[in-house]
């Protein structure tokens, strides 16, 4: 399987890459945390997965197998997400009960993230049907090709704790935990620069 770069205004592609993240994540904790009840998920998880790592897709830094049977969405140095885009894709969609959690959530995220240039993974994610066959590590190779040569930290937060071991096996490391009052634990990690 071969991993490429999504072509920047590929809606097509875009769209694939999209859809082989809402497979990945429709057991994802945190996410069915926020979107418990299927009709949910399905209906809102694709704009919130865009709004977070969208951006990742006019930089040239998001990736997907060649079945786009999974896709990875990094930042590279200097670029966010869209706050705005987030706020509005996670508040405008998700129980009300639940925005001050969520607030929290999003609160110690910031405050965990790094400050230094770094390379961000924005959010990762191979098709249920698709996993164990190495398509989560290929997809994390391209970019941290790239921290490597340009000698930058990666960081991510891992909304799954049975995806720790494939970042730690990358070199990622534990440097906190962010739990906020019912929202499952998201893991911040941290790979050190090469």
């Amino acid at each position: 399987m071969t991993i490429e770069q999504v072509e920047n205004g590929s809606k097509e592609a875009r769209r694939a890459a999209i859809a082989a993240l809402t497979l990945a994540f429709a057991q994802d904790p945190v996410m069915r945390w926020m979107y418990p009840s299927p009709e949910a998920y399905l209906a809102h998880f694709p704009g919130f997965a865009d709004a977070f790592g969208g951006p990742a897709f006019a930089h040239g830094t998001a990736w997907t197998t060649t079945d786009a049977a999974g896709a990875s969405l990094w930042l590279p140095s200097g670029v966010h997400p869209d706050g705005d885009a987030i706020e509005a894709a996670a508040f405008g969609t998700i129980d009300a009960s639940k925005h001050e959690v969520l607030t929290g959530v999003l609160e110690q995220m910031d405050d965990f993230h790094p400050e230094e240039p770094h390379w961000y993974l924005a959010i990762i994610g191979v098709d249920a049907a698709q996993q164990g066959r190495g398509l989560g590590a290929a997809l994390m190779e391209p970019a941290l090709e790239r921290c490597d040569e340009e000698g930058l930290i990666a960081y991510l937060e891992s909304s799954n704790p049975a995806n720790i071991s494939l970042y730690q096996r990358h070199g990622f490391e534990v440097i906190g935990e962010i739990r906020v009052g019912d929202a499952p634990l998201v893991t911040p990690m941290r790979r050190p620069a090469r």
